[in-house]
């Protein structure tokens, strides 16, 4: 696994200018498990550091220039993002780039966790905490697998289309490179790592931490991508039974960091961690404030705003809706609609919490899962119940007359519910062509270059292997997706 190995390191120096000691490269003469784990205690500290590599942040970047969430028609652009805002996708995006090397750096870190953990025996009173140690590194891993094939494989449901390479062990200098897995052996893997850390963890009330509820929340949402609808259902109606969708208030009160109703599990943001910092502003890899994926220095129209929010999505909000308020600064005007989803908290501008799986998300599982087993009644009924808490009144219940009606419906809102959460490049890859939905930029929004439009079926809502991955493993330039 050499040449794999070496881009994981290659790559986060070149994106993030750093790197920590859980993902250095492997070396003959490198610290063997018995000695980097000597104890219960070492493994928190290597499951720490796998935290540590946690981030949505690229995804979260590239999805919004790429489709159709933003304007780069702002005050403060100075050129970025013209190239992923023009739906430039090639071996040499960084977006794909950034992707594949950080959560294959992730994965390495739980690797190496989990090799360490086969070397320990727990002394007295200790294997509870070594087994929720265990059982979060495979959920974890599970995971970054996921997340990996949620961009680099063409058809989620084909079991015989290509995954990703899969590694499930601590590579050394000397290992052989490894060429693409398909999805039946990827998704079987995933599945496999659930159930160990289901079997593993212990309850956890903490949505900081990896909890059974985030096994049962990757469960629904891979369930929904692989359209296994109803094992989706299942999973979804699970959750849904302990997370209660948040009101107005409460979900006010999410997006400031300071409620936590309906949040399954989030990465936090703090004074002091990893990510307290600017980051690279324009970039995929910029690995700190969230807010500065769209402005410079703070919220609001003088906060050196680079990005503002799309009109065709603000064309879809209603000003009675609290996710309007939510998403747009109060002090915006028609030309600057300034993002405001992630203002600040801990009066640190920028900085917020990373929702990673919310239960209006299960709901919205559990509505497509309708849809996709002509429950088309149902289905209305759950977007009514979400409508409902947004606007904070009694809304008409929608009427869908087929399937096409109801995933188009699923996906509208799925655009503003999840907005600015790095879903809706995946959406519309799994969703569009059902839905009859793809990226339909306003006039406003395209004026700038004239990438107005793009349907679903384009080769480009599959990711390329990333050029720098092609050089250090020529064998993949074989298995590279279709179009590049």
């Amino acid at each position: 696994m050499k040449k794999l190995n070496l881009i994981y390191v290659v790559g986060l120096l070149f994106f993030f200018g750093s790197c920590d000691d859980a993902i250095e490269i492997d070396q003959p003469g490198r610290l063997p498990a018995e000695q980097a784990y000597e104890n219960v205690n070492d493994l928190e500290l290597g499951l720490t550091g796998v935290y540590a590599q946690f981030d949505l942040n690229p995804e979260i970047y590239f999805t919004t220039i790429w489709t159709d969430e933003v304007s780069i028609d702002a005050p403060e652009n100075g050129g970025q993002g013209q190239s992923d805002y023009g739906f430039v996708l090639n071996p040499s995006s960084a977006g794909p780039a950034v992707i594949w090397t950080s959560n294959y750096a992730a994965i390495n870190a739980v690797n190496r966790v989990i090799e360490g953990a086969q070397v320990i025996e727990p002394s007295e009173g200790q294997q509870e905490k070594y087994n929720s140690i265990l059982g979060q590194a495979y959920a974890l891993r599970a995971f970054f697998y996921f997340q990996l094939q949620s961009y680099f494989t063409t058809d989620y449901a084909d079991d015989s289309a290509l995954g990703v390479p899969l590694v499930d062990y601590v590579p050394t200098i000397n290992d052989e490179a490894v060429l693409r897995s398909t999805n039946g052996e990827i998704f079987a893997f995933i599945k496999d790592d659930l159930n160990k850390a289901e079997d593993l963890l212990v309850e956890e009330s903490n949505a900081t931490f990896v909890s059974q509820d985030f096994v049962t929340a990757l469960r629904a949402r891979m369930a929904a991508y692989r359209e296994n609808y109803p094992d989706a259902a299942t999973y979804a109606s699970e959750l849904l039974e302990d997370y209660a969708i948040a009101d107005s208030l409460e979900y006010e009160n999410i997006w400031e960091d300071e409620g936590n109703t309906e949040i399954i599990f989030e990465l936090e943001r703090t004074i002091g961690d990893n990510y307290d910092q600017q980051g690279a502003s324009g970039s995929p890899a910029g690995a700190g404030y969230v807010g500065v994926n769209w402005a410079f220095t703070g919220p609001g129209p003088d906060g050196g705003v680079y990005y503002v929010m799309s009109q065709s999505l603000l064309n879809e909000l209603n000003p009675a809706d609290v996710r309007f308020n939510v998403l747009l600064h109060p002090e915006s005007t028609t030309e600057v609609p300034v993002i405001d989803k992630y203002s600040g908290s801990e009066s640190q501008p920028l900085m917020n919490d990373l929702k990673v799986f919310r239960a209006s998300e299960m709901l919205l599982i559990l509505a497509e899962a309708y849809v996709a087993m002509d429950r088309l009644e149902d289905a209305a009924a759950l977007i009514k119940q979400l409508r409902d808490l947004r606007f904070g009144i009694d809304t008409v219940l929608p009427v869908f007359a087929n399937k096409a009606e109801g995933f188009g419906a699923i996906l509208d809102e799925r655009r503003i519910e999840l907005a600015y959460e790095g879903h809706r490049y995946k959406d519309l890859k799994r969703l569009g062509e059902r839905g009859n939905r793809g990226i339909e930029r306003a006039p406003a929004d395209c004026a700038v270059n004239n990438a107005c439009s793009l349907d679903v079926t384009d080769y480009r809502f599959t990711f390329p292997i990333p050029i720098v991955e092609l050089t250090a493993t020529p064998e993949l330039r074989d298995q590279q997706n279709p179009g590049y």
